[in-house]
């Protein structure tokens, strides 16, 4: 299967260094955030998780819920822990998922179906599709998807920056312009009819009839 927006996020039970989780019941009624790694003990993916790690009590503001994923077995990512903690100032303080089997891997089509052999065996390279992040809202369904290469760390400021639009937009029927950020003006979605928006918003500029802007709902 092809894990696209809007789809249901698949749900799993797996192994994690916090114990058994089922994605559904974890997330419960919160945000939630699933960020997957090719492999333990890469260079990149150490910066990443410490970084994560740091931001937690930003994803809390948010009640959003982390869980890493990397392809190797848990016992291998608590080994990592240390070296984490060592290099970037703060071991990860979130459950990461032990997919040394690749069965949440392949479940969001990040590895072929039909993977398998010894995890060990593969290199950071053969698993270079598992680098998504996946913003997941309390209705289950997949917000956002994005995918990295293995050289480039990814940007959390900028997925807390998504997470802040989706849920002003939740919030508010409201959509964020390029390069918003905190404060600045937003956009009033096509949901909103003008007698909605005159009342919701008042005071709003149109700018284009399909393009209306406001000051960002507090």
């Amino acid at each position: 299967m092809t894990v696209k927006l809007g789809d249901e996020a698949p749900n799993f039970t797996a192994d994690t260094t916090e114990g058994k989780l089922d994605l559904h019941d974890y997330l419960g009624d919160s945000w939630g955030v699933l960020f997957s790694h090719p492999k333990d003990f890469t260079p990149v993916c150490t910066t990443e998780l410490g970084r994560v790690a740091a931001l937690k009590p930003e994803f809390d503001k948010r009640n959003v819920k982390v869980i890493g994923l990397s392809v190797d077995a848990t016992t291998d990512h608590e080994a990592w822990a240390k070296d984490i903690e060592e290099t970037q100032g703060t071991a990860p303080n979130y459950p990461i998922i032990g997919d040394n089997d690749f069965k949440v891997s392949m479940l969001y089509d990040m590895l072929p179906g039909g993977t398998s052999g010894d995890a060990k065996e593969r290199t950071p390279a053969d698993n270079m599709t598992v680098r998504n992040v996946y913003v997941i809202g309390p209705d289950k369904k997949v917000k956002m998807i994005l995918t990295y290469p293995m050289t480039c760390g990814r940007n959390f400021d900028e997925i807390l920056r998504v997470i802040d639009s989706l849920q002003l937009n939740a919030a508010h029927a409201v959509a964020t312009p390029a390069d918003w950020k905190q404060g600045d003006d937003v956009i009033i979605t096509a949901a909103v009819s003008n007698e909605d928006a005159d009342k919701k918003f008042p005071g709003y500029k149109t700018l284009k009839p399909y393009l209306r802007v406001t000051p960002q709902p507090k």
